[in-house]
């Protein structure tokens, strides 16, 4: 087989083929007549008919029909069709080869693709997501991995931005927390990992080994929009899910605007993405109000926390994008409103009690510089 785009990367490779890439025969060459080129608006190239290119990359000889299914398991999803085609060696001889060519129409051409650069901005994330979807190799089709791509992305991302928080100075998890077992155990949108482990009790002693399991999310942007000058706020509502599960009869909830960071995107693009998506708003500025784990006992799912100075005016409206099922009515209630609803109880979500909080210690202060 021949690879000229992400598969030339021989960490990922390996990762898709679950083994390592010194058993393979691989060769550097060129395919004629082609060149690679990245998908508009995506983070992964294609090939396309080019009269003057020959798009470079690498022959593997050696690959088990084994290999050849995982390849196509991780491709076939992404509407790529294998074909075959002659390729130019780099040692001065040609042969056949197939690859995996991208069903026509399917994605939209972008400009010439450097894998260097590839590697460079998203090689890391790409490594962490391939090994989410081949842990469901032999479990779920390719595509169905497609249909989850968008959300495993997610979560590779959120993974990455956690290896670069500070490590805990006190601890060394490399020995402090030993891992017998691990599974991926469930996949949608959301994910579900488990995990049979030890860690070091406060006595210096290991406990005893524990069956514990963790709801995978991603990273969330949440901004409460707060116009300084007329002293008010907005708050949106929608339809949670989680909330009827539970048995909860009120399962319209009233939350700050709020949305995952996608790939790529910094919290505070998200920030300012989300407030123009759910309620229409430009943010003139942005107050960073934290930083958590929404739930430390059951979830990886990590806020950034914000209060969005902006202009308020008007009664609200509906907002939010079809294409993700949301349904979204938003108010506007001035500040002494919002704080008797915390004090009231009213407020169930913990993201709008803690950006509320946040807005009473530095509401003085906020006013002022308006």
């Amino acid at each position: 087989m021949f690879f000229y785009g992400t598969l030339r990367h021989v960490p990922l490779l390996e990762r898709v083929l679950g083994r390592s890439a010194d058993q393979l025969d691989c060769q550097n060459g060129s395919l004629p007549g082609y060149g690679a080129f990245a998908v508009r608006d995506e983070c992964f190239p294609m090939i396309s008919a080019d009269p003057d290119g020959a798009a470079p990359g690498i022959l593997v000889r050696g690959l088990t029909p084994g290999d050849i299914d995982r390849l196509a398991f991780y491709e076939g999803g992404f509407g790529y069709d294998l074909r075959d085609v002659p390729i130019s060696l780099d040692n001065g001889t040609e042969t056949a080869a197939q690859v995996f060519f991208p069903q026509e129409g399917l994605w939209q051409l972008g400009d010439p693709w450097s894998l260097r650069d590839w590697a460079a901005e998203w090689g890391d994330l790409t490594l962490r997501a391939a090994e989410e979807v081949m842990s469901y190799y032999g479990r779920m089709s390719a595509a169905e991995i497609a249909q989850r791509f968008p959300s495993i992305r997610l979560r590779a991302a959120a993974w990455l931005a956690a290896q670069q928080r500070p490590a805990d100075p006190d601890r060394d998890i490399a020995s402090d927390v030993v891992v017998h077992d691990y599974r991926r155990a469930y996949l949608n949108f959301f994910a579900m990992e488990e995990v049979d482990l030890q860690f070091r009790r406060h006595d210096g002693t290991m406990s005893a080994v524990m069956n514990r399991s963790a709801f995978f999310v991603g990273q969330a942007a949440v901004v409460l929009p707060y116009d300084p000058v007329r002293d008010c706020v907005l708050l949106t509502e929608q339809f949670r899910t989680p909330v009827f599960l539970s048995g909860d009869r009120a399962p319209w909830v009233w939350e700050p605007v709020a949305g995952l960071v996608d790939p790529g995107e910094t919290p505070e693009q998200a920030a300012h993405r989300e407030a123009m998506e759910e309620a229409g708003l430009t943010l003139a500025a942005l107050e960073k109000a934290g930083e958590v784990y929404s739930s430390t006992g059951s979830s990886s799912e990590y806020l950034h926390l914000y209060v969005g100075i902006t202009e308020l005016t008007g009664d609200g409206a509906i907002g939010g994008l079809a294409s993700e099922g949301e349904d979204i009515r938003s108010r506007i209630l001035s500040y002494d409103e919002l704080m008797e609803g915390v004090d009231g109880n009213r407020y169930r979500d913990m993201p709008l009690v803690t950006t509320a909080l946040w807005l009473a210690r530095h509401r003085d202060r906020l006013r002022a510089a308006a």
